[in-house]
């Protein structure tokens, strides 16, 4: 079984003018850090031409698809059955992105078979982030 699993989602930039341009968005999970989920924008859809990834947790994601959740850097909440917000806000401004909630919701499952939502603990390696640690004070 694979240790990442990778899905390509459409998002749709919400900007000041009526046409809300699609961009191509990527969600990421991996094994090795089962609390986190990346949603990474290539480099033509950013405003810096450079790829942009966000890191967030995967429990604000499935929280954010049943209502209004987060108070950081990232924000989610439902918008109509078949779409999710994200927020991402950064010093350079915020933008917001709209997402078909059935490309989050089959994300979250296949995460879910993955690592079982409340058993991610059983993924790290704690004596060895340990070990590490230790080895770099010395």
């Amino acid at each position: 079984m694979s240790t990442v699993i990778e899905q390509p989602v459409e998002a749709r930039l919400v900007a000041a003018a009526p046409r809300m341009p699609s961009i191509p968005a990527t969600l990421r999970y991996e094994r090795s850090d089962p609390f986190a989920v990346r949603m990474t924008f290539p480099a033509p859809a950013t405003l810096e031409g450079v790829e942009v990834c966000w890191t967030f947790s995967r429990e604000l994601l499935a929280a954010g698809m049943e209502g209004p959740e987060g108070h950081g850097d990232v924000r989610v909440r439902p918008y109509g059955y078949d779409r999710t917000v994200l927020e991402f806000h950064a010093p350079e401004g915020t933008a917001v992105v709209h997402v078909r909630s059935g490309e989050v919701r089959r994300f979250l499952e296949a995460t879910g078979e993955l690592v079982p939502v409340g058993l991610e603990h059983l993924q790290l390696d704690l004596d060895h982030h340990l070990a590490e640690l230790m080895r770099d004070a010395c």
